[in-house]
């Protein structure tokens, strides 16, 4: 492996791309509270696709680095992981639909349950919504929200629209993070 670290303009514009990323999946998690009913579908696909997007162009723009550095083609396919790269063009797949079909309780074809990855995924649909059924517990999971909606409070400087949308632990969460960062000074010349 090469121990050449990652030059200073590359990396600057992976972390620009990636704060861009952060920020519109806390978009996704905005447009999910009940006071978004109006627009969720649409917003949610939007944010969503726009964080996968923006994800996509820092993993290319490593890749044409690594390309351009001599990186072995066969070397640079494993590391991209390009046999798990779903095409979103072509809409939802059988198995996101079983994934739906065990979320909202609905039965399965006995076609659709002979397919593996339709089954898993059904399962995986199954579970959530019995988790969906207890309060939302996991610290880590509450934590990160909490991070994000803070974040992204304090940089819209909007702290008390906070106490709208969240539940109320993330809220509290959410409110001590905006309330502890501090907005950095552009620098002077």
């Amino acid at each position: 492996m090469d121990s050449t670290p990652m030059p200073e303009p590359l990396r600057r514009a992976i972390h620009h791309l990636v704060s861009e990323g952060v920020q519109n999946c806390q978009e996704v998690l905005r447009y999910t509270e009940p006071d978004q009913a109006h627009t969720w579908q649409r917003m949610t696909l939007y944010r969503a696709t726009d964080a996968a997007d923006t994800m996509d162009m820092v993993a290319l723009l490593i890749a044409a680095y690594c390309k351009r550095t001599g990186m072995a083609a066969h070397t640079l396919q494993s590391y991209l992981q390009v046999g798990q790269q779903a095409i979103r063009a072509h809409g939802p797949h059988e198995e996101d639909h079983a994934h739906v079909a065990g979320l909202v309780g609905e039965a399965l074809s006995y076609e659709a349950m002979r397919e593996s990855t339709n089954r898993m995924r059904y399962d995986r649909g199954q579970r959530q919504a019995e988790q969906a059924q207890s309060p939302e517990g996991d610290p880590q999971k509450l934590f990160t929200e909490a991070c994000l909606h803070g974040l992204r409070a304090k940089l819209c400087d909007d702290i008390d629209s906070l106490d709208s949308y969240l539940p109320p632990q993330v809220a509290v969460m959410a409110r001590r993070v905006a309330e502890s960062l501090e907005v950095p000074e552009p620098a002077t010349a």
